[in-house]
């Protein structure tokens, strides 16, 4: 899904932010909840499956590795294309609470092993 069309259904979605915890304290998105990718496998059953869920990361590789991971549990799932980068590019906000608004911190490729 991209950045534009999840700011307008926001309301009515839950965000899972699979990033590192640098890159969440560095800014992530209003509302999200935290799990680190390499978490996800032990800790999924504490997303709610009560509505769609934006999965997040800074680019969007890892995050498409946890919608898949999810989709393969019965989740409502979608990948924010882009990730953070692409929602900031969009003019979009995060909540940051340690940096200048909208300043982003670089990820890495990682694997749910």
């Amino acid at each position: 899904m991209e950045a534009k069309e999840a700011s307008r259904q926001l309301d009515s979605m839950r965000v899972l932010d699979v990033r590192e915890y640098y890159e969440w304290a560095a800014g992530h998105i209003e509302g999200a909840l935290h799990l680190p990718l390499r978490q996800l496998p032990h800790r999924f059953e504490e997303v709610e499956r009560d509505r769609p869920i934006l999965v997040t990361c800074q680019v969007g590789q890892r995050s498409a590795l946890a919608t898949e991971f999810l989709r393969e549990r019965g989740y409502d799932a979608h990948n924010l294309e882009g990730g953070v980068a692409a929602w900031v590019a969009e003019g979009l906000t995060l909540v940051d609470p340690s940096n200048e608004e909208g300043m982003i911190v670089d990820g890495w490729a990682q694997t749910l092993e």
